[in-house]
């Protein structure tokens, strides 16, 4: 058995050894209109291989590039656009920006202190109060989730404090109530209902 570890190293991997094998043959066909049908052929494989990409622009242009490149550019065909010389030897990806920042409580994350900025520069009234209530609730349950025994509403009150630098600030019995509000709120669709074994229970007898 012959491993592809052990076969020649493919120009564009992406494409798999198929399609190399169908650029091979292509270079190796005599006749001119048959190795221009082979390579239209080819490009429309190619084309379906990546149904994603077909809105972006000049993109059978790179297929044409890509054939070209694959072939050693030893392929004589009638190109319907100019072939740019590819050299993916020197190509190398860009390079990704990652977030390395710490975080000051992890069970918070990223987006609770940034939405506290966005409230910090709200002007004071009903909707500052109405967004600093949703992220103190929302602290509260992350906080209950990373651990039910650290459920203390003076400690949400406090970050809450130490994330606006005491431009923020919640009544402890108002966030309860809130979380409270959300716990018996009844799921969708089961407003109204009742168990069938309820409404035989509460159904009169004559």
């Amino acid at each position: 058995m012959e491993y592809n570890t052990q076969r020649e190293r493919l120009p564009m991997p992406e494409y798999g050894r198929s399609v190399q094998e169908m650029v091979d043959y292509a270079v190796s066909i005599e006749d001119r209109a048959e190795r221009q049908h082979c390579a239209e052929t080819i490009v429309n494989i190619m084309w379906g291989m990546f149904p994603s990409l077909r809105d972006v622009k000049d993109f059978q242009a790179k297929l044409w590039d890509h054939l070209a490149y694959m072939s050693g550019y030893r392929l004589d065909v009638d190109y319907p656009y100019e072939v740019t010389h590819l050299d993916m030897s020197k190509q190398t990806p860009e390079h990704i920006g990652y977030n390395n920042g710490e975080i000051r409580f992890r069970h918070y994350g990223r987006i609770i202190p940034e939405l506290i900025g966005k409230a910090c520069e709200m002007p004071d009234g009903p909707e500052r109060q109405m967004l600093v209530r949703l992220i103190a609730v929302q602290m509260k349950k992350d906080l209950m989730t990373w651990n039910r025994e650290m459920n203390d509403d003076s400690r949400i009150v406090e970050d809450l404090r130490y994330f606006s630098k005491g431009v923020l600030d919640i009544d402890p019995a108002l966030l309860n109530m809130n979380v409270q509000q959300n716990m018996n709120a009844p799921a969708q669709g089961q407003r109204g209902q009742q168990r069938p074994f309820q409404r035989r229970k509460n159904r009169k007898r004559f």
